[in-house]
């Protein structure tokens, strides 16, 4: 009887790629266990500089329970450690998408085996790996979404993507300790034993296994060479044609560095922040005092060199603010030796944190400032004026534009 080519995905002999086998399988998954490893622990730290403990508003998933035990307050030194960690989270998860691919791929007839379940063991063996490869996608794609600022996804993206996370580690994990023992001993053998990876009639090979995974650590080193220049100012931004803050710079001059949101976008209204009717009203422990761009600007000005970093990975050079302290401001309104917390309001009407808190030891670092000035000119409409928060090693969204109100007290 002439032999049929099987037809159907639960055939073994329906998956043809000579590449496909165990010590393949096993170099990717390896990759993926340090890879994943390191943007589960810097997803961590960037939820943690939000200090969602610290006020409902920083707070994105309200629900998270024992989840939130790691939890602590986020330091100001170094200046730059957020952009580090986010750096490095946005760049990492994009570097390991051809990795992740190619590991799907290596086990996709996996997926298909029958019968379904053998025992109660491998039906949970199963659920786990349904768990798995659904989270790793789904993670990985808002990840990417959310970096080209597309929220296609239904509901907030911090909560989706705190608690996809939570379930796709847990996964990850299970299926890491069972499997990393395996993965060790079919890379110290160095050859393809029996495995349900392994083809039973292999059609001809056109590369080999080594070359396939110079072929994906190349698409890794695209990825990288394509969205790591958003983290830097000048000719390398350029490069990052895949990321939305990779073009040329918003215009020119002092006020010339990356945004995210418009003062038109969020709905600013210049009548509001022009110097003869905008005011700054802060609250503290002896009252309230209003303060216009002149009176800030015969308090002590100070000036710092800082960065700033978005949770969508891209960030800037140094740039010198300029500005009043917020202990200063809380001096003002009665706290002059213990800055405590403080609750930023903002003139923006639309979008999230049109209001943030930040941490007493946010507030007393002397870096900090009400910036009024930046690079030696006043803010742009688009980069706060007339007066923004500035803080060390805070994500953006935590350096409010557009501010209107503070309000200094214990919110912990």
């Amino acid at each position: 009887m002439r032999d049929l080519a099987p037809r159907l995905p639960s055939s073994p002999g329906f998956w043809r790629s000579p590449l496909r086998g165990p010590w393949f399988t096993s170099v990717l998954g390896l990759v993926l266990l340090v890879g994943i490893t390191v943007l589960f622990v810097t997803g961590l730290l960037s939820y943690a500089a939000y200090n969602p403990d610290l006020a409902p508003v920083n707070d994105k998933t309200p629900d998270k329970g024992v989840l939130g035990f790691y939890l602590f307050a986020w330091p100001t030194d170094p200046p730059w450690l957020y952009r580090l960690t986010q750096g490095v989270h946005v760049t990492l998860g994009l570097v390991l998408i051809p990795v992740l691919l190619a590991k799907l791929w290596s086990v996709v007839p996996r997926l298909f085996t029958l019968p379904p379940a053998r025992s109660v063991a491998h039906a949970l063996e199963r659920i786990s790996l349904l768990l798995l490869v659904g989270g790793a996608l789904f993670e990985f794609v808002t990840g990417v979404l959310n970096i080209q600022l597309d929220y296609l996804f239904p509901g907030s993206f911090y909560p989706l993507h705190f608690y996809g996370a939570w379930v796709f580690f847990a996964a990850f994990a299970a299926h890491a300790a069972l499997k990393t023992p395996i993965a060790l001993r079919n890379l110290r053998a160095m050859r393809e034993g029996r495995d349900d990876l392994v083809s039973p009639r292999p059609a001809a090979p056109t590369v080999s296994r080594r070359g396939a995974l110079w072929f994906v650590g190349g698409g890794s080193l695209l990825m990288f060479a394509t969205n790591a220049g958003r983290g830097f100012d000048g000719p390398l931004r350029a490069t990052a044609v895949l990321s939305p803050h990779g073009g040329p710079e918003p215009g020119s001059g002092p006020n010339g560095f990356q945004i995210n949101k418009t003062a038109a976008h969020v709905g600013i209204d210049p009548a509001e922040t022009r110097d003869d009717t905008w005011r700054l009203v802060v609250t503290g422990r002896s009252g309230t005092v209003r303060l216009g761009r002149a009176e800030l600007l015969a308090m002590e000005q100070h000036s710092v060199a800082l960065p700033i970093a978005c949770v969508e990975g891209w960030s800037t050079s140094d740039q010198w603010w300029r500005g009043v302290r917020l202990r200063d401001l809380a001096a003002r309104v009665g706290h002059e030796d213990d800055p405590p917390d403080v609750f930023v309001e903002s003139l923006q009407r639309r979008g999230a944190f049109r209001s943030g808190a930040l941490r007493a030891n946010q507030v007393a670092d002397p870096r900090s400032l009400l910036a009024l000035y930046v690079n030696g000119e006043p803010l742009s409409a688009d980069h706060g004026h007339p007066a923004r928060i500035i803080v060390p090693a805070a994500p953006g969204v935590l350096n409010t534009k557009w501010v209107a109100r503070m309000t200094f007290g214990d919110l912990g």
